[in-house]
């Protein structure tokens, strides 16, 4: 058991090293994270506002060439007014004159307003572009002060997962079950020791009798505050010796 417990508070001491060295890139992870997010937005904006440009100029092809039949069939119509033998014949083609007209002007009315509406997009692309160059121009500075910081620390921080990873091995698969969940629910500290009779983690007392038990060093016991893992002087004294 003693083994055991030691190999638990060596994890912990592994992984404060791992966060110290994680926490020295600061906030630079996230912002870089969030800048690509940034990126990969407007550039989703961009590419929508494309596509619709491209079907605009396809609806407006599709209009003009309905619009040139159209006004094929109205000349055809209006040459055979001259031809007509009674009122009902030209009621009919003026009718039909009358009708294509109308659909003319919709088309014409139509494509006016795809085409203005294709110049506001393409005032909206070309806003948007110096942005997206100045967000990349952010994002490459910030990715290089990530990557100095990654290189200073590299061949540290590859000892320390080397280490962890052979500990983690020695690790009980219920210990280290427990062991993950509270380093997640407490911030990263899962295993505390006593100092001045509290809870290194928590700074709660720990009672007497419970402090006489844990220092058997025989079971794993929980804070009853805060609920770390709670090893004796002993182990941690043991520990910084090796």
């Amino acid at each position: 058991m003693y083994d055991r417990l030691m190999v638990l508070y060596k994890l912990q001491q592994i992984d404060n090293q791992l966060d110290e060295l994680e926490s020295l890139r600061g906030d630079l992870p996230n912002m870089v994270r969030e800048l690509e997010e940034k990126i990969s937005a407007l550039a989703d904006d961009i590419e929508a506002k494309e596509k619709e440009q491209k079907e605009s100029i396809v609806k407006r092809d599709e209009n003009e060439e309905e619009i040139e039949k159209l006004k094929e069939n109205q000349k055809k119509f209006k040459a055979q007014l001259y031809q007509v033998r009674n009122n009902k014949e030209y009621d009919a083609l003026t009718k039909e004159i009358d009708h294509t007209e109308e659909h003319v002007n919709k088309l014409e009315s139509e494509n006016n307003s795809l085409a203005d509406k294709s110049k506001v997009l393409t005032q909206e692309i070309e806003e948007i572009v110096p942005r997206v160059d100045e967000l990349k121009k952010e994002l490459k500075e910030k990715e290089a002060d990530l990557k100095e910081i990654v290189k200073a620390n590299e061949r540290e921080e590859s000892k320390l997962l080397a280490e962890r990873k052979k500990l983690e091995s020695e690790v009980k698969k219920n210990d280290l079950s427990s062991y993950m969940r509270i380093r997640k629910a407490k911030k990263g500290l899962a295993v505390a020791t006593i100092k001045r009779s509290a809870c290194s983690g928590c700074h709660n007392i720990v009672p007497s009798q419970r402090q006489l038990e844990i220092r058997r060093n025989n079971r794993l016991f929980y804070c009853e505050y805060c609920g770390r893992i709670l090893v004796s002087s002993e182990i941690s004294d043991d520990a910084d010796k090796t």
